[in-house]
């Protein structure tokens, strides 16, 4: 049996048991790091593994042979320069980008030339929140939600309710169905946007540059949202951002991609010790030229 992720009552449970000093530091660690020690304990599950991925538009090749996993459970983020390829690889992940070359396992199952009615099974176990949020501004908050589990061929009008207002109870925007698009804030938006990425209770959500365009409050409600799906929902998260403070914070495992290949891959702390100027220069955001005059 599969060990599963700890949660905010084992949490409370466990400091009423503590004997001894090493129990108890692990009590006052924050909860991400409860999550990440139990992660580690567990058998690693792979939900989407890619192999040998190359991928080119026109004369421009943009994946070179990428090999990557992603596994049940975690947050996942991409890392790299602009135009290095994560957005590309995560969307072979939906199916919505075929590779030139290579495989895309989702499931243990190779989705590598499906057509668009197999892939429609793929694509139910994951949501996307695009980096425009993506909203229809012709529909109301609510019908934006209800969007995908219509297309799905979702009929019952009941539970297509049901399910909007949880998704907006779970983003903190309870009661806001009946608004339009027009009438919210960027973060609002965004939230929007993530309660349809999990309206139909996906096993995993891809985040296309979450923080785009947000001030850093919003951006730290966003995060601690991505947490919460994570912690209380068990669902796996991949997140393309180039926010480096959100990173450390939420982060079980980077991948870094430079020049159409996974440069380098391992923990949050990992990177934040790296001696690799490639690193380096990507965390502190240094092009490499003085400031001194």
């Amino acid at each position: 049996m599969t060990p599963q992720p700890l949660t905010r009552e084992d949490v409370g449970s466990a400091s009423e048991n503590c004997k001894n000093d090493f129990c108890r530091l692990l009590f006052y660690l924050p909860l991400s790091s409860w999550h990440r020690f139990s992660a580690e304990v567990a058998e690693k599950e792979i939900f989407v593994e890619v192999r040998n991925l190359h991928k080119s538009f026109g004369t421009q090749k943009v994946l070179k042979g990428l090999s990557a996993k992603v596994y049940k459970g975690e947050t996942l983020v991409l890392l790299g320069g602009s135009g290095g390829g994560k957005s590309v690889l995560m969307k072979h992940f939906i199916g919505l980008l075929s590779p030139d070359a290579g495989e895309v396992f989702v499931e243990g199952e190779n989705i590598t030339g499906m057509n668009e009615r197999e892939l429609s099974k793929v694509r139910r176990m994951m949501g996307m929140m695009f980096q425009s949020s993506a909203l229809f501004d012709s529909m109301t908050v609510g019908q934006n939600i209800a969007f995908p589990l219509r297309m799905g061929g979702e009929k019952d009008e009941d539970r297509i309710t049901r399910l909007v207002r949880e998704s907006l109870d779970i983003v903190r925007l309870s009661g806001q169905e009946e608004k339009m698009p027009s009438d919210l804030s960027g973060g609002m938006r965004k939230r929007v946007a993530l309660a349809r990425a999990i309206v139909d209770r996906p096993a995993c959500v891809l985040f296309d540059e979450p923080h785009a365009g947000l001030d850093p409050i919003t951006a730290d409600s966003i995060d601690h949202l991505v947490k919460d799906l994570q912690i209380d929902h068990q669902m796996t998260n991949v997140i393309v951002t180039h926010e480096m403070r959100s990173v450390f914070r939420i982060a079980d495992r980077v991948l870094f991609l430079k020049e159409g290949i996974v440069y380098w891959e391992g923990t949050p702390l990992e990177l934040q010790e790296s001696t690799d100027p490639e690193l380096k220069n990507f965390i502190e955001g240094s092009s490499g030229e003085s400031w001194e005059n």
